[in-house]
């Protein structure tokens, strides 16, 4: 990648906000370096291109990556060796809310390269979580993790900071991605959570160093999240919540999708519960039911749930007639046993053979009786 397409895509990147399909397409057809050219040109007609002409040359993008260098920061464009190609899948899908395409670059912090984010795995959701969703939360990043999936969020309060915290339990790739500069702490609260991500592992952003924070920023981080991840993880989100603009992200670029439910009289849980109704997330509970998911194909296989074994369970049918037919506490003659059974006394008097062998039932001096292992 040269040196002149780097320095166009970051002075593109100042003149409109992140997930601008146009500039996108743009930049696909014509490249950067041509179409800062083209948009530079001061001899333009309209006042409206003039003042998109004066605005790009007004930009330094040199000092720029100056800056962003100074402040620890690496700016990793398409066709650089590090670049997650993964990414370029935004190119392929319906815009949402407006919002599209590939970033033309993203500001990296910390040693994790982003081609190394392949095996990712977002987990995202509330921000007013409940002890529930940040237990569970941490609990499938811990997991994701040590299997050697990194783990992705947005850094907010809630279900992110807790999937960085579990995250952070294990040793592995933790990655942080901003809707503000990737050189700030948003929140402020999480200046130290930032800080360690971004010498262990890596803070990612799509806006230039210093940019703040806005609603329309973190739209456009969520489809970064989607995109870069194979598959994004809902623990908690209500029905307004900006998870769910995540979850639609992930189908629209045929990412997997799952959810955790909850109670179904939580508000917080009320969006994902709609997710799994519909179909389009998978109900997971635990880290073991993710990675069976995004894992490869015949790895990590979840055993069902099942109750502990009985010593009634491994009995016969008709042994279990029988055995269904003895008293717990006053002993039955054979007899008796039969007729409640409904089966020929010689083949009673057999299965109680059996039964005894296998511990179930005792004779008494007054009939046959259940042993305390037949109720276990």
């Amino acid at each position: 990648m040269s040196d002149d397409d780097r320095l166009a895509r970051v002075a593109l990147s100042r003149l409109t906000e992140p997930g601008d399909p146009k500039i996108a397409s743009l930049v696909a057809q014509l490249g950067a370096v041509k179409l800062r050219e083209v948009l530079s040109d001061p001899t333009q007609e309209s006042p409206e291109a003039r003042d998109v002409s004066s605005r790009l040359r007004g930009v330094d993008p040199a000092a720029e990556l100056e800056t962003g260098e100074r402040a620890g920061l690496r700016y990793v464009v398409p066709g650089d060796d590090e670049w997650p190609t993964q990414l370029d899948d935004l190119m392929r899908v319906e815009l949402l809310d407006q919002r599209g395409g590939p970033p033309l670059g993203l500001w990296v912090k910390g040693p994790t390269r982003l081609d190394q984010l392949g095996r990712s795995v977002a987990v995202v959701g509330a921000r007013s979580a409940t002890t529930y969703g940040t237990e569970v939360a941490a609990g499938i990043a811990g997991a994701l993790v040590r299997a050697g999936h990194p783990v992705v969020s947005g850094a907010a309060f809630g279900i992110d900071q807790a999937a960085h915290r579990g995250a952070l339990s294990v040793d592995g790739a933790n990655v942080a991605i901003l809707a503000c500069g990737a050189d700030r702490a948003y929140p402020t609260a999480h200046h130290d959570l930032l800080d360690h991500l971004g010498r262990t592992s890596a803070v990612i952003a799509e806006v230039p160093p210093g940019c703040a924070p806005t609603r329309g920023r973190f739209l456009s981080r969520n489809r970064l999240i989607a995109a870069l991840t194979r598959g994004t993880v809902v623990v908690e989100a209500a029905v307004r919540s900006g998870a769910l603009n995540t979850a639609s992200w992930a189908t629209r670029l045929n990412r997997y999708l799952m959810g955790v439910p909850g109670p179904v009289t939580s508000a917080q849980s009320q969006g994902v519960h709609q997710l799994i109704r519909s179909g389009a997330a998978s109900l997971v509970c635990y880290g073991d039911e993710v990675l069976e998911i995004v894992g490869e194909s015949g790895t990590h296989l979840v055993t069902p749930p099942r109750a502990p074994s009985r010593p009634r369970d491994k009995v016969p049918p008709r042994d279990a007639r029988v055995l269904d037919a003895v008293p717990l506490a006053s002993p039955a003659p054979v007899d008796s046993i039969a007729t409640t059974a409904g089966m020929a006394l010689l083949d009673v008097q057999a299965a109680l053979r059996r039964l005894v062998r296998d511990g179930l039932v005792e004779l008494s001096e007054r009939g046959w009786r259940l042993t305390p292992a037949a109720n276990e």
